[in-house]
């Protein structure tokens, strides 16, 4: 029965976002804090690689991620479940000449024993709550092992179960935003284009405990812990200096306690032993 209901789950998210899959580069292309996020994750993951590296991506959307590191010089092969995201990303990967650098595949990442590009690959990157979209996080987390080479790495960006900013909203008066986090064990509903679908959120000890037989700890930063969630419409751009002042502390702070565990998402990091 739990698996009919992740399967539904998964259809109706792959509707949503297929709906969305033609406007979504330009409904976030000018969100200043869309851009810092990305940059910071984007950093965070260059980091962990090395010159010729291989990259699998899991919820790839339409690209943005993928063409950026093939641009970059690494190889990714771009997997989503999503019919139309995987559409505009092979268009944006053909109008931007990466096809030897790009690869894609549409594909569950709850299915990914039926890759057909098994790899082994040298990074597994996941990014803006894509897996926040499933009740079946450990059975993802389990398929990683055999995808990666030795001394491998994965990099995720998670939604916590606990997020400052968005209980802060009840002094706003929106309580079901700032309380949708406690009550989400069944899953919290969600909405894109008119079409409801559910999200789970997961501590980071859960993905440490899943993957604590195979890989290793390399650390944890909060992303949008003191800089305020991107769906804060408009904030860094009607508050700049406010805006700049936030982020420079959260790139103080980012790995520190208690705000690498409070922030709208975080960004984990393992390496397989």
């Amino acid at each position: 029965m739990e698996t009919m209901q992740a399967n539904i789950n998964e259809q109706q998210a792959e509707s949503a976002f297929t709906t969305q899959s033609v406007i979504f580069d330009e409904l976030y292309a000018g969100n200043t804090i869309i851009k810092y996020k990305r940059e910071r994750v984007r950093n965070h993951v260059l980091q962990l690689l090395s010159p010729g590296n291989s990259i699998l991506e899991l919820n790839s959307g339409t690209g943005e991620d993928a063409l950026f590191f093939a641009q970059k010089g690494f190889k990714v092969h771009a997997t989503d479940l999503s019919v139309g995201m995987q559409n505009e990303l092979k268009r944006k990967v053909a109008l931007a000449g990466m096809e030897d650098q790009v690869s894609t595949e549409i594909c569950s990442y709850t299915q990914l024993g039926q890759l057909k590009n098994k790899g082994p690959y040298d990074q597994i990157f996941s990014n803006f709550a894509g897996l926040n979209c499933t009740n079946e996080l450990d059975k993802v987390l389990t398929s990683f092992n055999d995808l990666l080479k030795p001394g491998g790495i994965v990099t995720l960006v998670i939604l916590p179960k606990f997020c400052l900013w968005e209980t802060l909203l009840i002094f706003k008066g929106k309580f079901r935003t700032a309380f949708r986090r406690f009550f989400s064990s069944d899953g919290s509903k969600a909405h894109i284009e008119g079409v409801y679908f559910k999200c789970w959120y997961y501590n980071p000890s859960f993905i440490i405990d899943q993957l604590k037989d195979q890989f290793c700890l390399l650390g944890i930063e909060g992303l949008c812990t003191i800089v305020p969630p991107s769906y804060i419409g408009g904030f860094a751009e009607k508050h700049p200096s406010v805006y700049r002042f936030l982020k420079n502390k959260e790139d103080q702070l980012k790995g520190s306690w208690p705000w690498k565990f409070i922030g709208d998402y975080y960004i984990i990091s393992l390496k397989r032993k």
